[in-house]
């Protein structure tokens, strides 16, 4: 028990190491590579598990893992980045995947697409986490894991209404929600600025919030014909419920919401029917789960995918060895391992029957396969500082002209991106 718990703390400090795991005397000495992971993105009994495993397989490499904060990591990344010192900063870095730009931007990251394309299956990656992290058709950024948002729903109420399976398409969608929406319940519980669920139907529409021109300049396009189509769904979807259309999904709290209820559905992260459970206990087992519908029942709704990609700084003194890292944290046994253990949607589309027995996870990795992220702008991130899109989506909902508020916006995405 006392080695367990010396493992355990080892694991969970700042500074994650193999715990004095070093060959013996005679044996080859081993090369450190230093890992930045984000805090909360891998439980500590899989990093343990996975360094122990690492390090018996590579007898040459030592793991040094260390627990970054979310908050002001893309300053601390960049000044990683831009080190000249030859050694002391990290081999590998996780990053969120819709940072990867900002980092190739500044030219810091190694050219993976070798690898990528010989060794690693990057046909079968999800694209929304993909594709983030290609540019100019090299890859930089490599999948680790995804989440993406589903329709919880209140399986009592879906059967009381005589609904008794979830719909497919997005018009079935409507009118079950229609269905739902009474004096007493909300068929849905959709606020008016969820502009991550808005993205995926924009998506769905073949628009999109921001594109580059042949000249590589960004401009925003809420205002294409496409893009309107996006947000006249959302307004009939939001309409069937009491969700105000001046605030997003965390003002308040949505889980809140459900949980005091009646609330027929909400679409959120599959985690969240814990925090609901915990509010209200009688919810337990009468939550569901099914992906955002399409336009059709052939395939799901895109849906926008966050998550992370693993990098490679330029500035490595050890390719090798931090491509060795990535190839085992993307691999197939550690992929596996880390969504079920964490409940995310690996890497790759072929590895959904991981989580197939979790109903959650299973709807999120069925949505997952046509996710999408942000635009790849490398200044997106001033975009969602001051976020025209909400401004947007509000005026729309309180009878603004849909292509006059989405002009506006798109012209305020256009500055943005180009002052960023």
């Amino acid at each position: 028990m006392r080695r367990r718990l010396l493992a355990l703390g080892c694991v969970c400090a700042c500074l994650l190491t193999a715990c004095g795991v070093l060959p013996g005397g005679g044996g080859p000495e081993r090369r450190t590579v230093t890992v930045w992971l984000m805090k909360d993105s891998a439980s500590p009994a899989f990093l343990e598990r996975f360094t122990r495993a690492f390090e018996r397989t590579h007898d040459d490499l030592r793991l040094d893992i260390r627990i970054q904060q979310w908050t002001g990591i893309g300053t601390k990344v960049q000044s990683a980045l831009g080190r000249t010192d030859g050694g002391g900063g990290p081999d590998v870095i996780e990053v969120g995947n819709t940072q990867v730009a900002q980092y190739v931007d500044g030219g810091g990251l190694l050219d993976l697409t070798l690898e990528s394309m010989r060794d690693w299956g990057m046909d079968q990656w999800l694209p929304g986490l993909a594709q983030p992290g290609r540019f100019g058709g090299h890859q930089y950024g490599i999948p680790w894991y995804a989440a993406n948002r589903v329709v919880i729903y209140r399986k009592d109420l879906f059967a009381r209404a005589g609904i008794t399976e979830p719909p497919k398409t997005r018009e079935q969608w409507l009118a079950d929600t229609a269905k739902l929406d009474s004096r007493a319940t909300q068929g849905i519980y959709l606020p008016g600025q969820d502009w991550y669920t808005l993205s995926g139907f924009i998506w769905d529409e073949g628009g999109d919030l921001a594109e580059q021109t042949s000249a590589g300049r960004w401009e925003g396009t809420l205002q294409t014909p496409a893009a309107l189509r996006g947000m006249a769904f959302y307004r009939r979807l939001q309409a069937l419920g009491s969700g105000p259309v001046d605030a997003d999904e965390e003002h308040p709290p949505q889980a809140g919401v459900f949980a005091e209820g009646p609330v027929a559905q909400i679409v959120a992260v599959p985690g969240l029917a814990q925090a609901i459970t915990e509010k209200n206990p009688e919810l337990e087992g009468k939550l569901g789960f099914f992906p955002v519908p399409g336009r059709t029942a052939a395939r799901p709704g895109a849906v926008f995918t966050g998550g992370s990609d693993l990098v490679v700084p330029k500035n490595t003194g050890d390719r090798p060895g931090a491509t060795a890292v990535v190839a085992a944290l993307a691999g197939t046994t550690w992929q596996t391992d880390l969504a079920r253990t964490m409940n995310y949607v690996p890497n790759k589309t072929t590895l959904a029957r991981a989580v197939a027995d979790e109903e959650g996870a299973a709807a999120m990795a069925a949505g997952a396969a046509r996710g999408r992220a942000t635009p790849a702008a490398p200044a997106w991130a001033a975009v969602e500082a001051d976020n025209p899109i909400k401004t947007y989506m509000t005026e729309v909902l309180e009878g603004a002209d849909p292509a006059t508020a989405a002009a506006r916006a798109s012209r305020s995405i256009t500055r943005s991106l180009a002052d960023g």
